[in-house]
């Protein structure tokens, strides 16, 4: 889902005009379509009776095992299904991505359930929405966008869909000037559960074999996306602090008496999570020119049964072992610990590579 916004974004080549009259043509479709299924698009003057509940269009079960439960309520999704229908049947391939993007914010922040605070949850359950008006909004922002950009249009840019632990094949040796990034936390954060709505209805995800599959190539960092056979922890096997850390950890959980799976793979993501960040560091130097530059935000963690991890001082020493330079390690921002309340800094690790 990640990969196919940064293409869109990327994307300043629609006509602006032609997108919105097309969207336009698509809104009336379904509207159309709704209507004769006794669906009004306008909550306020919804009226539904049972046996429409009945024939209301709905993922299949696979499908709706991937989601939150109650992330979209019924007669939402139907609404949501029939735009995406309308959209698959009138595709017209300059603007169908621009389209779709448009929809996946309108299901996420206006359709659904969900609610982010930090973590997604579940919010007020709506038994209505609209779908086609905030889908509309978005199409008319993004036009407006595109007659802002329109004259840098041409401007080169390439998105890569990777694991940032393996990008030698992706990128050319002494290629790279700048590094600006915000890797994930040591923290019980599934980031697949963010855009799992919008990757299950557009058909990014069907089932959980894929859904495997897309986490195995991201970075370890909570315990929902650790796997047999991980290893990135021997890149840290001779960082003391790290192993100090993942023992305190350990120690904290038989203290405590926590015996589930995955609080038992606590000090195990742990070390996975700087092993990894540690690889990334190592391979990346290969493409890295001379004298390049690399800022990586990172905060402060107590997620693991409130052993605090200094995100950005270890991934400092694991950069200078790999031979970088460190320029500085620069507060950006102070957040509330959900458990603690305690203020945990964010900062910017600032690196540069000697070649």
């Amino acid at each position: 889902m990640m990969y196919f916004a940064c293409l869109v974004k990327v994307d300043w080549n629609p006509d602006a005009e032609g997108l919105m009259q097309h969207a336009r043509e698509i809104a009336k479709r379904v509207s159309n379509v709704l209507e004769k299924d006794g669906i009004d698009d306008i909550p306020c003057f919804q009226s539904y009776d049972a046996p429409l509940r009945d024939h209301l269009k709905t993922l299949n079960p696979e499908q709706m095992k991937l989601l939150l439960r109650d992330s979209i309520s019924p007669l939402p999704l139907h609404k949501s299904l029939t735009l995406i229908d309308a959209l698959n049947k009138c595709k017209v391939e300059r603007y169908y991505n621009h389209e779709i993007l448009a929809f996946a914010k309108a299901l996420v922040y206006s359709i659904s359930n969900l609610h982010f605070g930090p973590e997604v949850g579940i919010g007020m359950r709506k038994e209505d929405s609209p779908v086609i008006s905030p889908w509309l909004s978005n199409i008319h922002d993004m036009t407006k966008d595109i007659l802002d950009l329109n004259k840098n249009k041409n401007t080169p840019s390439v998105v890569h869909c990777g694991d940032s632990r393996q990008i030698f094949n992706l990128l050319e040796r002494n290629s790279i000037d700048a590094v600006i990034t915000s890797p994930p936390y040591p923290n019980e954060k599934d980031y697949t559960r963010t855009t799992r709505l919008e990757s299950v209805l557009l058909g990014f995800i069907h089932d959980k074999t894929e859904l495997r599959k897309y986490k195995q190539n991201l970075m370890r960092s909570n315990t929902r996306n650790v796997f047999k056979g991980d290893d990135d922890d021997i890149w840290i096997a001779d960082f003391p602090e790290i192993q100090r850390i993942a023992d305190a950890i350990e120690s904290k959980r038989i203290e405590l008496e926590k015996t589930s799976g995955f609080e038992r793979l606590y000090a195990k993501v742990a070390k996975l999570y700087f092993g990894g960040m540690a690889r990334h560091l190592a391979e990346l130097r290969q493409l890295l020119r001379p004298g390049a530059l690399l800022a990586y935000v990172v905060g402060d963690q107590a997620s693991y049964l409130r052993v605090m991890i200094h995100t950005g001082q270890l991934l400092a020493d694991i950069s200078s072992s790999l031979g970088y330079e460190i320029m500085g390690i620069d507060l950006f921002r102070t957040r509330q610990a959900t458990a603690t309340k305690e203020h945990l800094r964010e900062e910017v690790v600032v690196l540069r590579w000697p070649g």
